[in-house]
């Protein structure tokens, strides 16, 4: 079952890449350090496939496209297409410096941020993934929980249930009814092996917390609306029914809209949080320790 999503913290690094990556179109405007190539060249080994301007994009360019198939059709295809892109690039570029103004500064100061979040990202990540931990214990998944319940309230119900679908025309509905009133481990395993042998459909992972829309989809409960009166009436057992078959809900536990779930409900969310803090603090570690290497050896001046 999908249990729910919580939006997770986007780190500063990522941010800085997509935000940068967005103004490159305008940061390349007039500037002579991205050009393909900038003069043209007599050479019969490489030619000329297609020029804008000054620019120029040549055969030897588009060799990284036969390593994408050895299909001969479908190599002309990929060429076609990478063609057709590179012109409507370059065109774009054109006719946004002739509609965008930028000093040298500000287009100096684009292109080393862009030059940061491309080269310097990928080493980031690179050295985020060989030295990340991702050993995450019982105790830091409790204690961010602790700290941080009110992060997690509940949008939708969720509850621990059992559920089962049974066709009418079956002498085991009996069974089933009884099997699901019951408790313990004995009659659980049998209301597992009636399930398999004789139901339509079942859920029987009652330790699991999952959404309640998620159970009763397809099942007449879906269209009652208002289902935070049927799971506080007072009885667990759920019996309703169509033309062909009969459902059977066993609520153990719920939780309501606006309530605070338990913490197994969260685990993973907690702890796919955990590690994206830890990603962001190795990646602000490396950060001051390549600075600070660097003023130890003296690699840079600041100018008063």
């Amino acid at each position: 079952m999908r249990m729910r999503k919580i939006e997770l913290p986007i780190s500063s690094l990522h941010k800085t890449k997509r935000i940068l990556i967005g103004v490159l179109c305008f940061s390349l405007t007039g500037c002579h350090y991205f050009k393909m190539k900038t003069e043209e060249e007599d050479s019969k080994d490489n030619p000329i496939v297609a020029s804008v301007d000054n620019n120029y994009l040549r055969k030897a360019d588009m060799e990284f496209l036969t390593k994408e198939t050895t299909n001969p059709e479908d190599s002309a295809n990929l060429a076609k297409r990478y063609l057709q892109s590179w012109i409507k690039k370059q065109v774009m570029i054109r006719e946004a410096g002739k509609n965008i103004t930028l000093s040298q500064a500000e287009l100096d100061k684009k292109l080393l941020d862009y030059k940061y979040a491309l080269i310097v990202y990928e080493y980031e990540k690179e050295y985020i993934e060989k030295h990340l931990n991702r050993e995450i214990s019982e105790d830091e998944i409790n204690q961010y929980y602790k700290d941080n319940k009110d992060n997690f309230i509940l949008k939708e119900i969720i509850v621990r249930a059992n559920y089962i679908k049974m066709d009418k025309s079956l002498s085991q509905n009996a069974q089933a009814e009884r099997l699901m009133k019951r408790q313990g481990e004995t009659s659980s395993q049998d209301l597992r092996d009636l399930a398999i042998k004789s139901a339509s459909n079942y859920f029987l992972e009652d330790s699991t917390w999952v959404n309640f829309d998620e159970i009763i989809i397809n099942t007449p409960l879906a269209e009652n609306n208002n289902k935070v009166q049927l799971l506080t009436r007072g009885n667990n057992l759920i019996k309703v029914e169509d033309d062909a078959f009969n459902y059977y809900f066993k609520i153990l536990e719920y939780k309501l809209q606006d309530q605070i779930p338990p913490v197994d409900f969260v685990k993973d969310e907690i702890s796919k949080i955990i590690i994206n803090k830890r990603k962001v603090t190795l990646a602000e570690t490396l950060q001051n320790n390549v600075y600070q290497r660097a003023q130890e050896n003296n690699e840079f001046k600041i100018y008063e």
